[in-house]
């Protein structure tokens, strides 16, 4: 007993010594005091509520405790209560020696509680391992979230994740306390969802390439690709989320980026000449749903009868988004729709589109949810809920229409995003890490406090893009990578913190306690890299986060653990990083590292230029140009310089910036010191082709070794050329 009891001292001075309550996000208030809980395997689990049920279930995943009860001892027991009189998801969550409660009035209340709780222990807890005894800190928290709404949109559209990925994405949501999950199962790229009445959508339509309905596509050319979820696996998804307080919405983007849906059914488009044919002419290109032929409705009601029985959630995500107008201008029963009715406009049709789609959901007691170019159009039903993405003045914009608005600008929410400007990732909409995220203020976006009383909440979407051509459904760390901690951040604003001067309290409580909750979730997290400081002929580097700092040197492959300010006049040819419990942080280096030679290039190809984007436009080095259609074998494009360069490392580039579209698929880089004669140097990866100390470079050119099926144009970037050093 002795032996125990200095065990049990012992774990108690330790919490208070190394842990800090530090929860994320962070609560509306918590008093600290000195009578932790000491969790034993003794200890028991107290839920008399019914309805609290599947939580006790869940919380005894992580606390090894043996008994559940619905009678409280005198002492020892962590009490679930449901008690009347607390707001929605509000909790309180009260530690002392004899007992833990968690008080609250919801299910959602309970289940926040009890993600405070596990933030309170140490961080194995998230390892489902965790060994007793363990203590539980001190204090008496008191919390409700500000927005109801704090969402996460998956895309498995472009890029088919399976079943018990998703599962395991869910868990990493829900400790964060985020309680909606977008479901993005429809897009031009695929079909994820099974229709028993209509078979072909899922076993036809969810998948690409290798002679399937729908062409390749984001990184998988030769073989087929895809994969769908049975109406079962949607049940468990659903059901699985339900116990962790998140409300699964599906979505079935229309009438814009179907075409999954109208390669398995093509009579569902406008009747006219297709002009969008791909090189081989026996690709249908276009992805608008005809708004004007009766039968759409009656497949479309099929369908969302359906998906909407296999979802609990009031509200059913519809798109509306990006749709290509011209297809229905083009398509003589829609234009005449629109010159019947005096109309020019076409989201005048979008409008009556998504009022049918509207009356089919209400049929099933579902609202419609939409991205913001539905509401363009005036139309749009009051009801419906707009998912606000463009730019925060948009958000503004429909919400001051009088919509339930959701704000997810892509300058602040858009998680497929690149980082840095020299991570993977998209970049359209810009690069920003988790400050970016944290730092968005309603008050410096120009709303008043009444303003902001009107939003639902939060969400931010993954696009799947870029997920396939690093790795995919193969290697979910990429997505983990991309989304934490920045989904942190998402969190916190959702749950009613004002990013701006907050930002390093919020940044410590990631890297002092967090880092080791989300390495023991098992994510893939980013760190922060490290700042490099050159002065006075030294270079060093601050510490941002836990972990250990390493550097190479470009002349060497040997790794160097550093340990302080390096002499050097050279400083560009360091690169340094961070690592922390086996994961590393972005290399940094010296600005010089990344200076660039841009002399004068001439770029002509066997492929005519888009007279909008000549090929003249590369000679800027600022922009990127696009061929006026896709290539065929022997193709080439080809970068002529006025002198011979001497460079120590040459990059080439087709497609897309860090996504992988538009790019000349399989072929090679080769180049000529004399502009006469050439040699093959390297194959191209995703459209790209590096290499390093090449001799000098008067010409080079990138030759195309396949036709590009389904890709109507290839996009042309200027050449990175590193100078020696």
């Amino acid at each position: 007993m002795k032996k125990i009891l200095l065990s049990v001292a012992a774990v108690v001075a330790a919490a208070y010594s190394a842990l800090a309550v530090a929860i994320v996000p962070q609560p509306q208030s918590i008093d600290k005091h000195q009578n932790a809980f000491v969790l034993l395997p003794s200890t028991t689990l107290v839920c008399a509520s019914e309805e609290f049920a599947p939580l006790a279930a869940y919380l005894q995943e992580y606390i090894p405790v043996k008994y559940i009860s619905k009678v409280a001892p005198k002492r020892n027991y962590v009490a679930l209560s449901l008690v009347e009189g607390y707001d929605k998801e509000a909790y309180t969550l009260s530690v002392s020696r004899d007992r833990v409660e968690i008080s609250a009035s919801d299910y959602g209340g309970a289940f926040n509680g009890i993600q405070t709780l596990l933030q309170l222990l140490p961080s194995e807890v998230y390892t489902k391992q965790m060994s007793l005894p363990a203590v539980v800190r001190g204090c008496d928290v008191t919390d409700k979230p500000k927005f109801a709404y704090r969402g996460f949109m998956l895309d498995v559209a472009r890029t088919f994740m399976t079943k018990e990925n998703v599962l395991r994405y869910i868990d990493y949501i829900a400790y964060h306390k985020i309680n909606k999950f977008h479901w993005h199962l429809t897009d031009n790229q695929g079909w994820r969802i099974e229709i028993k009445s209509h078979p072909d959508l899922a076993k036809k339509g969810g998948f690409r390439g290798d002679g399937s309905l729908l062409r390749p596509s984001l990184g998988r050319w030769t073989d087929i690709y895809g994969g769908y979820y049975t109406q079962e696996d949607i049940r468990e998804v659903v059901a699985y989320a339900a116990v962790r307080n998140i409300e699964v919405i599906p979505e079935v983007d229309l009438p814009g980026h179907s075409e999954a849906l109208l390669r398995v059914y093509p009579e569902m488009l406008c009747d006219y000449t297709n002009d969008e044919l791909d090189i081989n002419g026996n690709y249908d290109n276009r992805n608008v749903v005809c708004a004007t032929k009766e039968s759409n409705y009656k497949i479309l009601e099929e369908i969302l009868a359906e998906v909407c029985a296999l979802f609990p959630s009031p509200f059913f995500h519809i798109g509306g988004d990006e749709v290509r107008m011209e297809q229905w201008k083009k398509c003589p029963n829609c234009s005449a729709w629109l010159k019947k009715r005096g109309y020019t406009d076409g989201y005048k049709l979008e409008d009556m589109f998504i009022s049918r789609i509207q009356d089919i959901l209400a049929k099933y007691g579902k609202t419609p949810a939409v991205w913001n170019e539905a509401a363009f159009g005036g139309g749009l039903d009051k009801s419906a809920r707009v998912h606000g993405w463009k730019s925060p003045k948009v958000c503004k914009q429909v919400m001051m229409k009088g919509y339930p608005t959701i704000f997810m600008p892509q300058q602040f929410f858009y998680f497929d995003m690149a980082q840095s400007k020299r991570e993977a990732g998209a970049s359209w909409g810009g690069c920003f890490d988790v400050r970016k995220v944290y730092s968005f203020d309603f008050a410096k976006e120009g709303f008043t406090p009444e303003e902001v009383a009107c939003v639902e909440g939060f969400e931010a979407p993954y696009w799947s893009e870029v997920f396939l051509s690093q790795g995919g459904d193969k290697n979910i760390d990429f997505i983990e990578y991309q989304t934490f901690p920045r989904l942190c951040a998402l969190a916190e604003l959702g749950w009613g913190k004002n990013g701006g001067n907050e930002w390093e309290e919020f940044h410590k409580r990631l890297y002092s306690r967090h880092y080791d909750r989300m390495a023991d979730m098992g994510l893939n997290f980013r760190i922060t890299p490290p700042t490099v400081k050159y002065e006075g002929g030294k270079l060093s580097i601050e510490k941002i986060d836990n972990g250990t700092i390493y550097y190479r040197t470009d002349d060497s492959e040997k790794i160097y653990k550093y340990s302080g300010a390096i002499a050097t006049d050279k400083p560009g040819k360091y690169a340094f990083w961070c690592e922390y419990r086996g994961l590393k942080s972005p290399e940094v280096a010296h600005s010089s590292r990344y200076k660039t030679l841009q002399p004068n290039v001439k770029v002509t190809s066997s492929m005519p230029e888009d007279p909008k984007y000549g090929y003249d436009g590369v000679s800027t080095y600022k922009k990127r140009v696009m061929t006026a259609c896709t290539c065929k074998k022997g193709d080439w494009i080809l970068f002529e310089f006025d002198e011979p360069i001497v460079c120590r490392q040459a990059e080439f580039y087709t497609g897309r910036y860090n996504v992988p579209s538009g790019l000349i698929r399989v072929g090679y880089l080769e180049i000529s010191e004399d502009g006469v004669n050439f040699e093959r140097v390297a194959d191209l990866n995703y459209g790209i082709a590096k290499v390093v100390n090449p001799r000098p470079i008067k010409a080079a050119r990138i030759v195309a070794e396949r036709d590009v099926v389904g890709s109507s144009k290839v996009w042309i970037g200027a050449p990175i050329l590193y100078p020696k050093w």
